[in-house]
């Protein structure tokens, strides 16, 4: 308690904390748009396909994964004109639990943004679903903790039933009624509804894709994965329906982390009575998503999953819609809606680093934080490379390390420099953010400090040596 009083002293008068945000009309008129009985539509009809396994014909009219994702394909169609559709086809060679070489489809819609087009946002769930048969005498894999890879009978898996209603239609039906909800809607930024397929076989669809906008230089903000999020009542009987799990990765503040700090206020703002919980770990314990990959490959990139995982039946013929809650599934609807509208309609986030130009730190990235003049402040700089027209201004978030969450904040204007006096940047996280004149706000963008680097340390005798 001494040290938050110390900080609120240090900081400003409480007149210049700002106020909870208040939420948008527009935001609202969407996240009520969005129909439990669309989701439970979605979700029963991708359970129908029987199976929607990686190995199966895809030329089969009315089971199988081609079906499924021709039937996706031409949702995404019906819903608007404005949804760029098109299938993102991947021919993958035999490799580990890839047991024969096979086509990865991914079905992906885009909703082009107005005045920041270049700026993407995703959200993601896996069409593809899984029934592991396992080998005589394997065990269960489930208890284990071994994995299903050296257990699994890979041609008997192939062609099991695989309804796989809550992993992942769940996950597919929300990216499905948020493209039915968005596209009647304009954004600023870029919207891509994606169902990803070859999750079930090592995440091949999300990687592939994630790669490829690495190699091409997209600018995703952010990356919102829907993966089991159908189950309000675990196989143990015990019920969570009044929230769902936001895992994001480390380090502290790491792009992740600040995506997933920002759903929760989304949550708390636009869906009161379901609320999004962080998990501050990449993904559940020794596990992944189609987030993953994204990560890896350096963007921000958050998963949703039920608290209440039905573990017994997932991966087995018994994951079917009565299992599931549509309307469970809707509410994380919601919260991926309210959080992806927001962000589409927001200012970019400021650059807080800067480019070292001469030295041994020459091209590295630096937080642009210091001490001031007096050595007991903290001074903050930062840029906008293309700043909004509509833009108000910044704000400035602080917290203690020890605090998961943003507790402090200061309204400080158009500019791009600013001193908190005596305040030691020892202490504290510190932060900024974007707020337009309608005030949607950005990601935080945080200071963070560089790792130590070590250098080799050379010894006497050694110099003497290489003289001789």
């Amino acid at each position: 308690m001494r040290r938050i009083a110390l900080l609120t002293l240090a900081l400003a008068p409480p007149a210049l904390f700002a106020q909870a945000g208040k939420p948008d009309p527009a935001i609202q008129k969407i996240v009520s748009e969005i129909s439990s009985e669309k989701v439970g539509e979605y979700m029963k009809k991708l359970g129908s396909f029987g199976t929607r396994g990686n190995f199966t014909d895809p030329a089969q009219t009315n089971q199988g994964i081609g079906a499924a994702r021709r039937w996706i394909y031409d949702q995404f169609r019906s819903f608007s004109p404005r949804l760029d559709v098109s299938f993102d086809p991947y021919k993958v060679q035999k490799e580990g639990r890839i047991f024969r070489d096979v086509e990865v489809v991914n079905v992906v819609a885009v909703l082009p943004g107005t005045t920041q087009p270049e700026k993407r946002l995703i959200v993601s769930g896996h069409y593809d679903s899984l029934n592991i048969v396992t080998k005589p005498g394997a065990g269960d894999f489930r208890s284990n903790g071994d994995g299903a890879t050296d257990s699994m009978d890979n041609e008997a898996s192939a062609i099991a039933p695989a309804p796989g209603v809550g992993d992942d239609a769940s996950g597919t039906a929300v990216v499905m009624e948020l493209a039915r909800v968005m596209s009647q809607y304009k954004f600023e930024k870029t919207i891509v509804f994606v169902a990803f397929a070859g999750e079930e076989i090592g995440l091949v669809g999300s990687s592939l894709y994630a790669d490829k906008a690495k190699a091409h230089g997209d600018k995703i903000e952010a990356v919102l994965n829907n993966d089991i999020v159908g189950y309000d009542v675990t196989g143990a009987g015990r019920a969570a329906s009044g929230y769902v799990n936001v895992f994001s990765d480390e380090p502290a503040d790491s792009t992740s982390r600040e995506l997933a700090r920002y759903v929760r206020d989304c949550a708390q703002l636009y869906v009161p009575g379901f609320g999004a919980s962080p998990v501050f770990r990449g993904d559940r314990f020794s596990r992944g998503g189609d987030h993953t990959p994204f990560v890896m490959d350096g963007y921000a990139g958050v998963r949703f999953t039920t608290p209440a995982e039905n573990l017994g039946i997932q991966h087995t013929k018994n994951d079917t819609f009565d299992k599931t809650s549509p309307v469970y599934a809707a509410n994380v609807a919601r919260v991926n809606g309210a959080a992806l509208a927001s962000l589409a309609l927001a200012p970019p986030p400021p650059v807080v680093t800067r480019e070292v130009t001469t030295g041994a730190n020459k091209g590295r990235l630096l937080p642009n934080i210091g001490r001031g003049k007096s050595l007991y402040d903290a001074v903050l700089k930062w840029k906008d490379e293309k700043p909004a027209e509509d833009l108000d201004g910044y704000a400035i978030v602080v917290r203690s390390t020890t605090e998961p969450f943003w507790d402090h904040q200061i309204l400080v204007g158009k500019v791009n420099e600013y001193t908190l006096q005596g305040l030691s940047i020892d202490d504290v996280v510190i932060g900024v953010k974007a707020i337009d004149k309608d005030g949607h706000e950005s990601l935080v963008s945080a200071y963070v400090a560089q790792p130590y680097q070590r250098r080799p340390i050379k010894l006497q005798d050694e110099a003497t040596s290489a003289q001789k």
